[in-house]
């Protein structure tokens, strides 16, 4: 299993997450039943990875606040709540990685690999918005 996959992994779970909140006080639970369908349907995941993407859901979640002003301020005439479902995903893992992750990786793999995804998650145009917010968001933060 290769990171992509554990990326693919965490943006399914995010998804289901983004359209099924959970009742006040049972995040926690959403987050783990969320996590474990997606890691389901990638049952030969290895410990390492499986890790990776519970990380990646959490890590995303518990800073969702400071993401969307990020893309927010990097979105123009788009507001996070009226992005597509898919986009606003897979946006927000890409600045989870780039920005609040303990592992720190290249800003410009976090962004092809948000690329990738919408390439194959969106829609013919999802590659081309995902990579204009993440350039605009790396243009702020300099």
């Amino acid at each position: 299993m290769s990171r992509r996959q554990a990326r693919e992994a965490a943006l399914q779970a995010l998804f289901q997450l983004d359209l099924n909140h959970g009742e006040e006080g049972q995040q926690e639970q959403y987050e783990t039943l969320a996590i474990d369908t997606a890691l389901g349907e990638a049952e030969k995941m290895p410990a390492r990875d499986r890790e990776y993407v519970s990380t990646l859901v959490r890590g995303t979640r518990e800073n969702l606040a400071a993401i969307d002003s990020l893309i927010a301020a990097s979105s123009k005439d788009w507001k996070v709540e009226r992005m597509a479902a898919v986009d606003r995903n897979i946006t927000r893992l890409a600045a989870y990685e780039i920005g609040f992750s303990e592992e720190k990786i290249t800003p410009n793999i976090a962004i092809n690999e948000a690329v990738e995804l919408a390439k194959k998650y969106g829609t013919d145009n999802s590659s081309r918005y995902v990579n204009g917010i993440l350039g605009a968001m790396m243009n702020n933060l300099r």
